[in-house]
């Protein structure tokens, strides 16, 4: 596929980040938008903290923490010691002393009343992101989980406090009716020839986006393709609860319902070699190989993908 193809994605967390990394190798940066879940936001000591939107920006940046995934490579952890240590602040969840400098300047934005859109765009630029980096929305729809044995839960305290090991009832996007999708947002939709969907949780990381108002409609009426890439290889995720949280809902932890959980919003679907071909009525389908191991990995399935969709949108 030509790199002045236009390339949307929705996107959240670290297997999105891969896939963001792949694509920063086949298609021209500017050509590329990420729409970023930021169900996962939450306020701690003062701070927005925006850990789906810093994933992805640290990893297009070249400054992850590509041992976990996220973080900043190299990054200490001298300011959440010193709060443990001399202040008594529970330290279940730990921000880096160099990420610190973003949610301070983030904060600081906010405050001034500039929009998250405005703010993550500011802070790309000056890491020297030059795809475009965009919040599913402006406004706080934070995602609450209810679990069975500790009562409705933050994403955070789900995931990150208690290791996502409650299990899961429901899950919910508080005021998600609230929230608008932003003119960068609908403009890079209407304007993509291709719309990705990234191997993220189905459920914790693109669902908040879908809830986003607006957003399931410019996806179907989109002139694009829209397409999902698998996060269930051989049964099981790469990482992470997808996996638990499927069983838990009831669900089979198959590509199949994933697919099934798209099913109204996608054309085609790219499943992994590892599994049995997809059969879902109305949802083209090819098998490539879709574990990024590597930065070879996460280009060639950038690239890949992309071929595939060329070869039957064109």
């Amino acid at each position: 596929m030509a790199l002045a193809t236009r390339v949307a994605v929705l996107i959240g967390g670290v297997g999105g980040a891969k896939l963001a990394s792949g694509l920063m190798h086949v298609v021209a940066p500017e050509r590329l938008t990420f729409i970023v879940n930021t169900g996962d936001d939450f306020w701690r000591l003062g701070l927005k903290i925006c850990p789906d939107l810093d994933t992805v920006m640290y990893t297009l940046a070249g400054l992850v923490n590509r041992e976990t995934g996220w973080g900043i490579a190299g990054d200490e952890t001298a300011v959440m010691d010193s709060l443990e240590g001399h202040y008594g602040v529970e330290p279940w969840f730990r921000l880096g002393d160099k990420d610190l400098a973003t949610h301070l300047l983030r904060a600081q934005g906010l405050r001034q009343g500039n929009s998250l859109t405005e703010v993550t765009d500011c802070l790309a630029r000056r890491l020297g992101v030059s795809a475009r980096l965009l919040p599913m929305c402006d406004e706080e729809t934070p995602t609450l989980v209810d679990t069975a044995d500790r009562g409705e839960l933050g994403f955070q305290e789900y995931f990150v406090k208690h290791s996502w090991r409650p299990i899961v009832k429901s899950i919910k996007h508080k005021d998600c009716e609230k929230a608008t999708m932003s003119a960068p947002v609908s403009s890079a939709l209407e304007t993509a020839d291709v719309i990705l969907i990234a191997p993220s949780n189905p459920w914790l990381s693109v669902a908040p986006i879908l809830a986003v108002p607006g957003m399931r409609q410019a996806l179907k009426r989109a002139d694009a393709p829209v397409v999902a890439i698998t996060p269930i290889i051989a049964g099981a995720a790469v990482k992470g609860p997808t996996a638990k949280i499927m069983a838990e809902l009831g669900l089979p932890v198959s590509e199949a319902a994933v697919a099934r959980f798209y099913g109204g919003i996608i054309d085609g679907f790219v499943n992994d070699i590892r599994n049995e071909p997809l059969r879902v009525e109305g949802i083209r389908a090819v098998r490539l190989n879709t574990l990024m191991t590597d930065d070879a990995a996460k280009a060639a399935l950038a690239r890949d993908a992309l071929d595939w969709i060329a070869g039957w949108a064109a």
